[in-house]
Order: structure tokens, then C-alpha cells, then sequence
């Protein structure tokens, strides 16, 4: 469920822009938004587990999630369905670590890779069936289906928990650094919202420049106050980033975060509004990139075992450099073919880009620092995702502007007459091509910090600890 949520709604964006009369600097925000809710509670997942127990963490989540999704489903205006989408993703951010902890106790730690292996298998089928589902149910039923869906398979997952799931005892092991909360996600919020608004009214405006100032100015407080040594219990661990595999895993997964998922937005919009193609139809374009990853994560898993993640990203980062480029010739005719056959090629290089590039992270950290470090690097993977949708949406209605004039840039695609539609599609597919070269610089440039990511084997001494007793690691993937 949340892992379809992070992808069921792309194909709908251009639908929910004429049908709630919005521009798209607006609509994205509820990919955005998600994405940044998803960031805000990862951290939070650890205490809680302890604060609470992982059982009854793991069904407030779902709990929370259905009442997202419900409210979203029946949303009346953008800014309400932004809102519950941002409701939704609290529950979600908590579904998936919650749920890993509860597996890999499970599972011990000489099944873990088994496991993990058989858990990534709704990790793989999201961005295919997500795209097709969504594209479906807003073609054929309607689009808040894709919020009520997740109701009623809520329910059957709360009934399996409370029946299946072992009762666990909460175990408060440390405090929460609720000023590390109230820094860190307003600051977020506030950077983004102000690079959303420079695509109305310029980035030199008051309106995007004074958010985007409150915002640096929160982060900056939040890395001053993470720092400090009296915080033993930061939100995260800043300190992690004096291992050089960390800063370099940490920088590599920005800038292909927001390049990667910049560009996912773009192409649904591109397939719908250049090509007159249907929600259901696009999702089952866009399938083959989903393909091309799951063929190639395994197999990427295999490799960074046995010849170290490095190399196995620096392969991986040039493969998807190139089908963005590939995508910046699109034109209102470009093969469908062509563009199947560069989805799968893009999808092997990303699988074997994300997970390789978190493990490089682990490669030379002890076993106590990898639940921080896998909390700090899903942050900045969900952070760098709203980042891209928020920029590359903002580059599109520039680019928008520059073809068709304020008018169209300030409704967005929905603007353009249908009938009008066949004769600007060489200019509108000109418009998205040209944003698909600033994902292709972004992403290229992903490829200086993976230099630094560890080129050898991990050595599994690198990960021993010496002492026991240690709290159950939590995994976040």
C-alpha cells in the first residue's frame, strides 16, 4: 500500500489539474508532500518502536495511513487533498521500517538476507503495477479510487496484525529530540515551498524568497543543534558524515533523488499532455522501467557482496545518464518502441544505483551505526524526491512560459484548448525535453560523489562490535 502510494498518484497529476482547476506548481505538491511527510517520520520510527512497541506502532501506522487515504478520497480542493496526502504519509513513512523491524526479529540474523530478498518483492512490483493500478482506476472508476482502495486492504491488514503479529513490550531507551523535529520539518517544508512558488512569481520574489530563507535558516539551526555536544540523542546523527562512505553515499543519493524522481514526474505528464495518452494507458508505459529494475536489483545485491558497491554504482549512474538524455530528444512522435526499450535500460541503472549506493554507506560503519545511518540516508532520499518533483515542475512551467506565455505557465497544460492540442504539441513536447536536460546534468553530476564510495569487498569485520545487549536494528529500505 505505501509503496504503491509513492507512485498510483503520478499518472493522475494531469487529470487532478483540470478537474480541481489548478496549476501544476500546486498539484505537485501532493507528491511532494507525501514524500516530505514520508521524510518527517522515518526518524521518529525508532523511538516510537521503542516508545511504544513495534506491534502497536505498526498498526497505528496502518491506522493512520486508511485515514489519509479515506480523507484524501474525499478531498473537495487541492489544498485539502495536499493536506490528507500529507496525513497519509505519516502512517506510510511508519508501514514500511516498522514493518522491516518486525521481520527481521523474526527473522534473526542468519535468515536476514532470505527475508529481505522475499520482502523486496512488493518493493519491485510498486513502480510497475502502481503506474497501471493508478491509471485504471482514474480512467475506468474514478480518481479518489485511488485513495479508497487502500481502505478496505487496511482492514485486512489490522485484522492479520492484531490476530498474527507476537504482543511486544515497549522498551523507552531514549528521549525524543523534539526540538530536532520542530527545525528540521518546517525547514524542509518551507525550502521547498518557496522553490514551488518561484515557478508563479519568480525566484526573486518575496513569496519565494522568504520561505526559501526561513527555511535554510531552520536547517542551518537544525545542523547547529544536532552538533552540539549535549544532544546525546540527536534526531540524526550529523556525526555520521566524518565517515567519508556516508558523506559520499549521502551526496550521490541527492543528487540522483532529485534528478531520478524529478524525471518521473515529468514523464506521465509528457505521455498525457503531448501524446493524448489515457491514465491507464501511461501506467502501462511506464511499466518496463519498473521491469528493468526488478530483472537488475538482485543481481546488483549479488555484485556488491563480491566486487564492492562502488563499482557496481558507477556503472549504474552513466546507464540512467544516458536514457535521460535519450529523453531529452522527445518529441510529439518519438517511438513508443524507444521509449519502452529506454525505461527498461533505465530501470537496470537504477537498480543498480539506490540500494549499492546504501550499501556503500554501511561498508565501513560499525553494526551500532547503521540504524542512524539507514534513518539519515532515507531522509535524504525522500527529501531529495520532493525536492525533484517540486524543482523539475518548476523548470517545466518555466519552460512552459517561454513557449506559450504567462497564461499557460500560470493554468498549466489544462490551460491549452484540447482542439488546439495536435497543433502545439511540437513546442509542448520541445518544453519537456528541454527539462529533461536539467535532470541529466543533475543526474551526471551524481556521478563525482560516487568516486569516493567504497570500491572493495565489505569486510564483514568491518561490521563486528565487540559487547552484546545492543537494541534490535531497525532497517529502513
Amino acid at each position: 500500500m505505501a509503496i504503491l502510494d509513492t507512485t498510483v498518484v503520478n499518472v493522475a497529476i494531469d487529470h487532478l489539474t483540470r478537474d480541481f482547476n489548478s496549476p501544476l506548481a500546486t498539484m505537485q505538491w501532493i507528491v511532494t508532500g507525501y514524500m516530505l511527510a514520508l521524510a518527517t517520520v522515518i526518524p521518529l520510527t525508532g523511538w516510537a518502536a521503542h516508545r511504544f512497541g513495534t506491534k502497536r506502532l505498526y498498526m497505528l501506522s496502518i491506522g493512520l495511513f486508511m485515514a489519509g487515504s479515506a480523507l484524501a478520497g474525499a478531498a473537495w480542493s487541492a489544498e485539502s487533498l495536499i493536506g490528507f496526502r500529507v496525513l497519509q504519509g505519516l502512517g506510510g513513512g511508519m508501514i514500511m521500517p516498522a514493518g522491516m523491524t518486525i521481520i527481521t526479529q523474526a527473522a534473526g540474523p542468519q535468515r536476514v538476507g532470505r527475508v529481505m530478498s522475499i520482502v523486496g518483492v512488493p518493493m519491485l512490483l510498486g513502480p510497475i503495477l502502481g503506474p497501471i493500478l493508478g491509471g485504471w482506476l482514474v480512467d475506468d472508476v474514478s480518481w479518489r479510487w485511488i485513495f479508497y482502495i487502500n481502505v478496505p486492504i487496511g482492514l485486512v491488514a489490522l485484522a492479520l496484525a492484531a490476530r498474527i503479529l507476537p504482543k511486544d513490550e515497549p522498551s523507552p531507551t531514549e528521549s525524543l529530540d523534539a526540538l530536532g523535529v520542530l527545525l528540521l520539518s518546517p525547514g524542509l517544508a518551507a525550502l521547498i515551498y518557496g522553490l514551488a512558488e518561484s515557478a508563479n512569481d519568480g525566484f526573486g520574489a518575496a513569496s519565494a524568497l522568504v520561505p526559501m530563507l526561513i527555511g535554510a535558516a531552520l536547517i542551518a539551526t537544525f545542523v547547529f543543534h544536532g552538533l552540539r555536544p549535549a544532544n546525546a540523542n540527536p534526531l540524526i546523527d550529523l556525526r555520521l558524515f566524518k565517515a567519508r562512505s556516508v558523506t559520499a553515499a549521502a551526496v550521490t543519493m541527492t543528487f540522483f533523488g532529485v534528478a531520478f524522481f524529478g524525471a518521473m514526474l515529468l514523464l506521465p505528464l509528457y505521455l498525457q499532455t503531448v501524446r493524448g495518452e489515457g491514465a491507464f494507458e501511461t501506467g502501462l508505459l511506464l511499466a518496463p522501467q519498473g521491469v528493468g529494475a526488478m530483472i537488475m536489483m538482485p543481481i546488483a545485491g549479488i555484485l556488491t557482496d563480491r566486487i564492492g558497491p562502488g563499482k557496481v554504482v558507477l556503472a549504474g549512474i552513466p546507464v540512467v545518464a544516458v536514457t535521460l538524455g535519450v529523453l531529452t530528444q522527445l518529441t510529439e512522435s518519438t517511438s513508443y518502441w524507444l521509449l519502452g526499450g529506454t525505461l527498461v535500460v533505465m530501470g537496470l541503472g537504477m537498480g543498480a544505483t539506490m540500494m549499492p549506493t546504501m550499501s556503500a554507506a554501511f561498508a565501513t560503519l560499525r553494526r551500532s551505526a547503521v540504524p542512524r545511518a539507514s534513518t539519515t540516508l532515507n531522509i535524504i532520499q525522500q527529501v531529495a524526491g520532493a525536492i525533484g518533483t517540486a524543482v523539475m515542475s518548476v523548470l517545466l512551467t518555466n519552460a512552459i512560459s517561454d513557449r506559450f506565455g504567462a497564461a499557460a505557465a500560470e493554468g498549466g497544460t489544462q490551460a491549452i484548448p484540447p482542439e488546439m492540442r495536435e497543433q502545439v504539441a511540437p513546442i509542448l513536447a520541445d518544453a519537456f525535453a528541454s527539462t529533461f536536460v536539467w535532470a541529466t546534468v543533475l543526474l551526471a553530476a551524481a556521478l563525482l560523489p560516487a568516486l569516493l564510495l567504497p570500491r572493495s569487498k565489505p569486510d564483514p569485520a568491518d561490521a563486528e562490535e565487540a559487547g552484546t545487549g545492543e537494541q534490535p536494528v531497525l532497517v529502513h529500505v
